[in-house]
């Protein structure tokens, strides 16, 4: 994300994700209407970053949670549903083009469904986590690092279908 020193404890490396994407939206909220290149540009970083922090945290940190943390399963299974939506609407995204009729507003609403999914991950998730290390039964640094590794490793959205583009299989491409 940023050229800043990344912390090496994961809850403080995901909290770190957070704040950086949360400015990411203020400043795409602050574009103006027709800065359509501007516009592009951010959402498809702002999208990419939250790519990799949610293919990190599904691979690394939700099984590390389940294994370790007290009653996390709950927290993790509504994290994923959230994940799921997030990963809709970014497939959206990035198959359209910023003079879409829609294009603001579902840049506008994958904001608002992070803003919840952080706020529930950092009031819940990240508090089980911390006692959890706490417990010895989660090792954070370590798990920074592996979160750290695996979100170097991405450089671009993964291919995904687009929600509500049927294909049939019969019909000719135009």
């Amino acid at each position: 994300m940023s050229a800043t020193a990344k912390p090496r404890d994961a809850v403080a490396l995901l909290k770190q994700d957070h704040d950086e994407v949360k400015a990411m939206f203020k400043q795409y909220e602050e574009l103006g209407d027709r800065a359509f290149a501007s516009k592009q540009k951010l959402a498809e970083k702002i999208c990419l970053e939250l790519t990799k922090h949610a293919i990190a945290e599904e691979e690394i940190f939700y099984p590390a949670m389940r294994a370790g943390a007290e009653d996390a399963d709950d927290m993790i299974d509504e994290a994923t549903v959230e994940h799921a939506s997030a990963k809709d609407l970014i497939a959206q995204i990035h198959a359209m083009d910023p003079h879409d009729d829609l294009y603001d507003a579902k840049v506008k609403v994958l904001g608002e469904y992070i803003e919840h999914h952080v706020k529930e991950e950092e009031q819940e998730m990240f508090k089980a986590a911390k006692e959890a290390a706490n417990g010895k039964q989660l090792d954070l640094v370590a798990l920074g690092e592996q979160i750290q590794a695996r979100k170097d490793e991405i450089e671009e959205i993964p291919a995904m279908p687009v929600p509500g583009k049927v294909v049939y299989s019969n019909q000719p491409v135009a």
